[in-house]
């Protein structure tokens, strides 16, 4: 089985492998390129981000600079929206749904490592996927890790590091992030 298989499967896989290296370098330079583009070149950067993103729907707006790892495992729905920096380590599919607001310094991430340094020195990494549903406020410098699903109607907290699932209605901050109270449907 192949390196890139692995990580389709979600086992552990050896990150040094060249195809994972090429698809890696390949999100690099297209992202580098987005990178480059003016600020006044909405209608380049939009088609650049288009080009890296694997879905979109109508309008998606994303401020430089922006990273990712494969840009092919991202998908997001109409209305996206993020701030500068955002990160996200898209070995494994990252799912975003309609109307989701990123803020500035956002990290998302689908890799983790081995917790034994024998399993690091052998540059073993493993991707889970992680969802984002519809109607999601995503405060500045959070950060989401592996396997997370994040239900729709949630705001998360600036600063918060979502380390489990958040259900739908759910106002979540702190490290690790937990859910502070329900959202009435009702408030603005």
């Amino acid at each position: 089985m192949s390196e890139l298989e692995k990580i389709n499967q979600g086992d552990w896989y050896n990150f040094s492998d060249a195809e994972v290296a090429a698809q890696k370098a390949r999100a690099a330079q297209l992202c580098q390129e987005f990178n480059a583009l003016a600020a006044t070149d909405v209608q380049g950067q939009t088609a650049k981000i288009k080009e890296i993103l694997g879905g979109f729907g109508k309008r998606v707006s994303v401020q430089s600079p922006f990273r990712c790892d494969n840009g092919q495992n991202i998908t997001v729905g109409e209305d996206f929206l993020s701030n500068y920096n955002l990160t996200i380590l898209d070995l494994a599919p990252v799912k975003i749904g309609a109307h989701v607001m990123i803020g500035p310094n956002v990290d998302i991430y689908t890799v983790n490592h081995p917790m034994t340094a024998q399993g690091r020195r052998q540059y073993l990494a493993k991707a889970l996927p992680v969802t984002i549903g519809d109607d999601v406020w995503i405060g500045g410098k959070v950060t989401i890790t592996p396997g997370v699903t994040i239900g729709n109607d949630v705001v998360i907290a600036a600063g918060a590091v979502v380390t489990k699932d958040v259900p739908d209605h759910s106002l979540v901050g702190g490290v690790p992030a937990r859910v502070i109270r329900s959202l009435d449907l009702s408030e603005q």
